[in-house]
């Protein structure tokens, strides 16, 4: 069994994520707690429902997926990236170029690690993107690819970027705390942004260079119900109480 679907499951998500769509209470984004639902459900797989790094597998066939489901204008929290020396990393970094660099490679190596760890812990050999997001448009598109595997364990190389910290802003007389960027060195796009000094959240702000093309096999793009297609909270309360 492959990480990625067949086209005929590819079809079923699209069917089932359509009509989940015209719930009354769903708006502009579809939980990603639903998305994992279902593709656990059409791949026959299993919700882990923990902090793990992937959120389905597979466990006869040793496969796992880390599921994200948002709005395409919505930054992709990849994790909490709370490091456990934190506090001496972001002094140093706040020195010099190399302590820059020492704590971008450390959040980039908790990133591998948490992969590394669900591998072993599952008996992974192969762990897959399932990506579900929203556009302005009103259409939605869903797409898989592979992020790692067991032989070549590492998603990200630490070497491939450069880190500085943002400059400090003021909004309505409010001081946003600094943000730790990672800088692509061969493209120059900003492709991280680390909350160290608040809630630990990072940010995969260039997520986008992973999007399909429009000729990728692995995705497909729906159009999400008007309001007049969407089942009203009366008839939906109707149908489950029957």
């Amino acid at each position: 069994m492959s990480i990625f679907s067949t086209v005929e499951q590819l079809e079923e998500m699209r069917r089932i994520l359509t009509n989940c769509a015209k719930l009354p209470f769903v708006q502009d984004a579809i939980p990603g707690a639903w998305m994992e639902s279902i593709l656990s459900h059409v791949r026959g797989g299993e919700v882990l429902n923990t902090y793990d790094f992937v959120d389905v597998i597979h466990h006869e066939n040793n496969i796992g997926w880390q599921v994200k489901s948002t709005k395409e204008s919505t930054p992709v929290t990849w994790k909490r990236a709370k490091l456990p020396n934190a506090t001496e990393l972001i002094a140093a970094s706040k020195k010099s170029v190399k302590g820059r660099q020492v704590l971008g490679d450390a959040i980039i190596e908790f990133c591998n690690a948490h992969a590394r760890e669900s591998i072993s812990k599952y008996k992974l050999t192969h762990i897959g993107y399932s990506r579900l997001m929203v556009h302005k448009s009103g259409d939605a598109t869903y797409f898989e690819r592979l992020l790692c595997t067991s032989k070549s364990p590492d998603i990200f190389d630490p070497a491939e970027f450069r880190w500085q910290w943002s400059a400090q802003k003021k909004t309505k007389g409010k001081t946003q705390l600094q943000s730790l960027h990672g800088i692509n060195r061969k493209t120059k796009a900003r492709w991280w942004a680390w909350h160290g000094l608040g809630e630990n959240q990072l940010h995969f702000t260039n997520e986008s260079i992973w999007w399909p093309g429009e000729n990728d096999q692995n995705k497909f793009t729906f159009k999400l119900p008007s309001n007049k297609e969407k089942v009203s909270f009366g008839k939906l309360a109707d149908a489950l109480s029957s």
